[in-house]
């Protein structure tokens, strides 16, 4: 089964590792053909290219996130810490890994950080701090 979840995760590392060299180029969007320089230029032409380049960085940081994440699963899959919550020591569900292999976190988990991330509280700490900091046992 570890040569299965191992295989899935270099593959998928794979795919996010050569859509974030694709996408490499795509912040860096061609201003000088619509600009404000140029005779044709207006205000939308200017929010377009904006809104791309955003789009653009943002998507490019979520891949590069996707990639930490499943290197960071398959170093968990080598320590035999695959498949573990890093919060409250319980199996993830397979359930769920399957839809996310290099998920870290149990639901319970998860969903309390994202509570606190809505509230603004700050989670900044270590992995399994996590229960001290809801309250939860």
């Amino acid at each position: 089964m570890n040569t299965t979840i191992r295989k899935r995760l270099e593959k998928d590392l794979l795919t996010a590792v050569a859509r974030v060299r694709q996408l490499g180029g795509v912040a860096a969007v061609d201003a000088g053909a619509i600009g404000d320089n140029s005779p044709g230029a207006d205000e939308l032409d200017v929010s377009q290219i904006t809104t791309s380049r955003e789009m653009g960085w943002a998507t490019r940081e979520r891949l590069v996130e996707r990639v930490n994440r499943l290197s960071t699963a398959l170093d968990r899959l080598r320590d035999g810490r695959y498949g573990v919550c890093i919060e409250c020591d319980e199996r993830i569900s397979p359930a769920r890994l399957h839809v996310m292999p290099e998920v870290e976190t149990c639901v319970r988990c998860q969903d309390s950080l994202e509570r606190l991330q809505r509230v603004g509280r700050d989670i900044t700490r270590t992995p399994g701090q996590l229960l001290a900091v809801t309250g939860a046992e």
